[in-house]
């Protein structure tokens, strides 16, 4: 399972990302942020919140809370016109004081759930389906506001269901992450200079296996 490091910095509120292409392949991961994603014209594909696997429509509309992991597959989707917008935001996003407010209870409450990954409605994807495509189009604090409005009709839309269940949502991965990450920024630090497999054993407190041969491979 991947941790991804998103491309959302600690100065801004959200990030979006709007995309068409013709597969999923993005790894099973997870990361820090929560995630709004809506997919369009992937009928077939898999979708794969925690601990659970569902095949979706043409239209899906998923929150996916801070660490749960996800991904979206192929499986029998026959589109080569996928349409995805990311929307990923920091789990702070709103002050807990704040969220607190009788005005922004059901916005809490919506995060909550979320640990588990919430499915919208086909109905609540379709009306918010136009928002979310202009909302890249919108700029500084109108933005923003706009991101909070549209997390609220979220909040308060029906038939909205949870997709994992509530015991996978206190799952943490549980391997020995430290020695990845500490290759990976080894990696993203050397870029642009070849990086060799003993270099990187060495830092992981590992020696090369036999069949790794010479000390001059180099990872890509």
């Amino acid at each position: 399972m991947l941790k991804e490091i998103t491309p959302l910095t600690s100065s801004d509120c959200f990030t979006i990302f709007t995309r068409t292409k013709s597969e999923f392949n993005f790894p099973l991961h997870y990361h820090e942020e929560m995630e709004l994603n809506l997919v369009i014209n992937a009928k077939g594909a898999r979708r794969i919140v925690g601990g659970v696997m569902e095949e979706i429509d043409d239209i899906d509309l998923v929150l996916v809370g801070s660490n749960m992991p996800h991904a979206w597959k192929d499986h029998k989707c026959q589109s080569k016109e996928i349409h995805e917008i990311t929307i990923q935001f920091h789990k702070d996003l709103f002050d807990e004081k704040m969220l607190r407010r009788n005005q922004l209870h059901f916005i809490r409450e919506m995060f909550d759930r979320s640990k588990c990954g919430i499915l919208f409605s086909r109905e609540t994807a379709l009306a918010l389906s136009g928002r979310l495509k202009q909302l890249q189009t919108r700029q500084g604090f109108d933005s923003v506001l706009e991101l909070l409005s549209i997390l609220h009709d979220l909040s308060v839309s029906r038939n909205a269901r949870l997709i994992s269940d509530a015991a996978f949502a206190h799952i943490q991965p549980s391997y020995n992450r430290r020695r990845v990450e500490t290759v990976i920024e080894y990696i993203n630090q050397n870029f642009d200079k070849p990086v060799q497999l003993s270099d990187a054993a060495r830092l992981a407190n590992m020696t090369r296996s036999p069949s790794a041969g010479s000390s001059k491979h180099i990872l890509v």
